[in-house]
């Protein structure tokens, strides 16, 4: 187990789960890394943020790198983060971010895709219905895709503003 590091400036740090869990909602990507063999990758997704659940959906290729990681090694590290510009001659940059980490599966049972689906066209839609009526108009639409999920188990936050 990695020993936890503790901020240096602890002014920057989000107490509040709430305010965390605003940074999930407003976020359209995160970056995880996985890890097989000892051997690291790191992938940027889109997703939606189910707060209900505490846990992210995405959606994927059925095969691939990603997957095979995935069904070695559940364990996941990723971060949203809202770029909020870089402080020109002050060497400074303002964001508020997030870091967590959980444990990745893939979603097998259909109803639990569909749901996870329904997160993420809520979560990146502007009009959800629409490609709801373009990509899933049955439920052999799901056969063609993977749902991940991931249950987010240690969550921190921190900004600069």
């Amino acid at each position: 187990m990695i020993e936890k590091y503790h901020l240096k400036k602890i002014e920057r740090a989000i107490g509040d789960i709430t305010e965390i869990n605003d940074v999930l909602k407003r976020g359209k990507y995160l970056t995880m890394a996985l890890a097989k063999d000892n051997h690291p990758y790191i992938v940027t997704m889109s997703y939606g943020f189910d707060e209900r659940k505490n846990c992210l959906y995405m959606h994927a290729a059925k095969e691939g790198l990603k997957m095979d990681i995935i069904k070695s090694n559940p364990e996941v590290c990723a971060t949203v983060i809202e770029d909020k510009g870089y402080v020109q001659r002050k060497c400074s940059h303002k964001y508020v971010s997030c870091v967590f980490e959980g444990d990745i599966s893939v979603v097998e049972e259909l109803e639990e895709k569909k749901h996870g689906m329904e997160i993420m066209l809520n979560h990146l839609e502007e009009e959800p219905s629409v490609t709801r009526e373009l990509h899933l108009k049955n439920e052999e639409a799901y056969e063609s895709f993977s749902i991940l999920k991931i249950v987010i188990k240690v969550i921190s936050g921190k900004k600069s503003l």
